[in-house]
């Protein structure tokens, strides 16, 4: 990112790695629309000649004096989601808030991001882990941030067994929400979105029910469904500030919605009154950035191990060589009808 609407390929310094931090050279990468917020819509404000990307497997470099676990020739995976685990947010359970609010996000936020030839990940022991032998690296890619932000939104909402469940926005981190809430063992999940491709894939998840916002009002087509009732939960996963609307229309009374949707502009974020209850309606509205770190990683990664979750399904585009990265930040940009998520595989270079 040279400035707010202008990227481009500019020389740095290997970065400096302190006695807790490897060095990691990138083996694939994906471009997020968190980038495209943070460069064309300027959400985080202007940033000059900071590097993009918080998504990739990588290979440990080298390490720090004090790291335990970790040498070079490591493959590993990385959170998009590095926070200081010694801060006081952390202690309190906020580990993603560790120095201020979204600053465990450091990657293409407060420092370098992964679309580099190396890059520094902090406290290496607590936000690395090892891939396991025959996980996919394009598949694990996903794990940087797809999935374990998709599974917030449904761990956000609280979705139990036999519960129904509306995640609105069928996009990467919409899908990854629908297997989470398929997994957590929901019952009925509806899936709002428009692009076949994404439809597929939803279906794949555990979708049982598709919503077409193009076919008229979200609310009004649950509401249809439901017989009135609207459903225990819902995940925002896409949309914009208005989106909110449609979320607590749906929600029943006593209901949770989770978001994890990244709102890029506007100044606020609407709640219809009447349909909240007039404030009192007993629906609760939770917003948060996905957790990182290590442990987490592991978790996930085990899904792909052991044929719980399959992400390939995600990857409709491939590009492989370094300098298709920008290529693949465009595709992201302008969402063809037939994209869901595009990886860089770096290692024939």
């Amino acid at each position: 990112m040279l400035g707010i609407g202008r990227t481009g390929w500019i020389e740095k310094n290997t970065p400096e790695c302190g006695p807790l931090d490897a060095l990691v050279k990138p083996l694939a990468v994906s471009p997020c629309t968190s980038d495209i917020h943070t460069v064309w819509e300027g959400a985080i404000g202007d940033r000059h000649d900071m590097i993009l990307g918080h998504e990739a497997v990588g290979e440990v470099v080298s390490v720090g004096s004090l790291v335990r676990d970790f040498k070079p020739g490591d493959r590993v995976l990385v959170p998009a989601i590095t926070p200081d685990w010694g801060s006081l947010e952390a202690e309190a359970g906020f580990s993603m808030h560790s120095g201020g609010m979204l600053a465990g996000w450091k990657f293409s936020n407060f420092k370098d991001g992964v679309f580099a030839e190396c890059f520094m990940v902090n406290e290496a022991d607590a936000n690395l882990a090892l891939l396991p032998d025959g996980v996919d690296i394009a598949s694990a890619v996903m794990l940087s941030d797809m999935v374990p932000t998709g599974f917030h939104g449904a761990e956000l909402a609280r979705v139990q067994y036999g519960e129904s469940v509306c995640v609105i926005g069928i996009g990467p981190v919409g899908l990854m929400s629908v297997a989470a809430s398929a997994l957590r063992g929901a019952g009925r999940i509806f899936a709002v979105g428009s692009r076949p491709r994404c439809v597929d894939a939803a279906k794949q998840y555990g979708a049982t029910d598709i919503i077409n916002y193009r076919d008229g009002s979200i609310s009004e087509q649950i509401a249809a469904l439901t017989g009135g009732r609207g459903v225990d939960k819902v995940i925002v996963a896409g949309g914009d500030n208005d989106t909110f609307i449609d979320a607590v229309k749906i929600c029943a009374p006593g209901g949770i919605i989770g978001n994890v949707n990244y709102l890029g502009s506007g100044d606020y974020v609407k709640i219809p009154r009447v349909e909240w209850g007039c404030g009192m309606g007993h629906k609760t509205i939770a917003g948060g950035l996905m957790p990182g770190g290590r442990l987490r990683m592991e978790r996930l990664v085990s899904l792909l191990k052991y044929g719980r979750l399959d992400t390939s399904i995600l990857l409709t585009h491939r590009f492989d060589g370094f300098s298709h990265i920008e290529d693949a930040l465009f595709l992201m940009r302008d969402k063809p009808r037939d994209l869901i998520k595009p990886v860089v595989m770096i290692e024939s270079d």
